[in-house]
Formats: structure tokens, C-alpha cells, sequence
């Protein structure tokens, strides 16, 4: 008897285990493509294109991204998820950041003061 009620036991602890790792990875899953912004990526758009369509410049690994000939209004969207942000710098190598771009957001900006924009994790 002890037996079953140990592998019961142990049964329930590795339903609850499995079932918790995948509540986890569901809140961990990707978003939808958005304007043409692939899942998991920060999208800049080709200047004064409004509304956003197809992305010039696709982001995707964490950190800074130095930019280059981006100036004018262009559309920055977020597009990652799990809590990651973006930000908008004045400074090469992600100095000089502003207010974090939460995800499955945009803003309309003026690129010619940004010199790089971060990907930042959660």
C-alpha cells in the first residue's frame, strides 16, 4: 500500500512539474508578425513611411545596434515579447537611452539625434 501511495506520489509531483513548465513556456511564446516585423524583433521602417509596412532594418539579438543614414520620422516597433523592451539612444553603443519601448509597441520618431537603438531583456 505504501508503494502505490508513493507512486502516486510521485506521479502527481511529475504532472504538476510538466504542467507548470509549459504554463511557462506558453507565457514565453512569440508574437505575431506585426506590419511585416517578424516575431522576437524590433522593426525601424523606411523614413516617413506611415503607416509601417515592410522594415528596413530588423533587430533581433539583445544589446545595442549602432544606426547609420537614419534620419527623419521613421516607425520603430517592438515586436518581441516576454517583457523585452527597446530603447532609443542619443549615444553610439547604447549610451544616452530614453523611455524603454515596451513590447508589442511602436512610437513615430524622429531618428536623426538616435545613434542606436537596444534590444533589452526582460
Amino acid at each position: 500500500m505504501r508503494k502505490m501511495i508513493r507512486g502516486a506520489a510521485a506521479f502527481a509531483t511529475a504532472t504538476a512539474a510538466v504542467l507548470a513548465m509549459s504554463g511557462a513556456a506558453h507565457a514565453e511564446r512569440a508574437a505575431d508578425p506585426w506590419a511585416g516585423c517578424p516575431d522576437g524583433a524590433v522593426c525601424v521602417y523606411p523614413q516617413n513611411q506611415n503607416p509601417a509596412q515592410s522594415p528596413s532594418l530588423v533587430l533581433y539579438s539583445y544589446g545595442p545596434h549602432n544606426l547609420s543614414n537614419q534620419v527623419g520620422r521613421h516607425w520603430v516597433l517592438n515586436n518581441q515579447y516576454g517583457g523585452a523592451t527597446a530603447s532609443l539612444c542619443t549615444g553610439y553603443n547604447g549610451t544616452g537611452c530614453g523611455a524603454p519601448i515596451a513590447e508589442g509597441t511602436g512610437v513615430y520618431a524622429d531618428l536623426t539625434p538616435i545613434n542606436s537603438i537596444t534590444l533589452n531583456r526582460p
